[in-house]
């Protein structure tokens, strides 16, 4: 679930990214790189369409959400479960601009979050059953001189070398 969020996320940012950029960019990037955003002649409130077009395309949303979705990516073929905070703050966000703007493809966004936020529970129920399972068998261990891969302390390993003692 969290491998699907992530490239959902990157779809997204590349997608709004390029698309955005294709459609506003011949037009404006002459006035983006000629320093007139710095100085809008309607003040700050009445955007122009140079400054709109920025604000939509390399300006937009599209970089960062690709930039997380990269690094959702990347947390999972590592192993590591992102934090849960991340899911919701995209959530919130996704849901308010979906009831703002119903037709557009935020409800992508919405989905993306709901299966980062389902597969961060996934991964935490995940992890918390073989701790629980550790702690467990080390308490019997130790309560019956077995070391916690369940073997007797001072047993031969058929592997080589001594179990339980040996082992830090």
């Amino acid at each position: 679930m969290v491998k699907w969020s992530g490239r959902i996320f990157v779809f997204l940012g590349i997608g709004h990214t390029v698309l955005s950029l294709a459609l506003v960019a011949p037009e404006h990037a002459a006035a983006w790189f000629s320093g007139g955003l710095w100085t809008p002649d309607e003040g700050i409130l009445d955007m122009s369409p140079a400054m709109s077009g920025y604000w939509l395309g390399i300006g937009g949303f599209g970089v960062p959400l690709l930039a997380f979705g990269l690094t959702v990516l990347w947390m999972q073929r590592r192993g590591l479960t992102p934090p849960a905070f991340l899911g919701w703050t995209v959530l919130v966000w996704a849901a308010a601009n979906t009831v703002i703007l119903v037709l557009s493809p935020w409800i992508l966004a919405v989905v993306a979050s709901v299966l980062y936020l389902a597969g961060v529970r996934r991964a935490a129920r995940n992890a918390a059953a073989p701790v629980a399972a550790q702690a467990v068998l080390q308490a019997v261990g130790e309560a019956h001189h077995f070391d916690v891969h369940g073997r007797v302390r001072g047993e031969v390993d058929h592997r080589g070398g001594h179990a339980g003692r040996d082992e830090v």
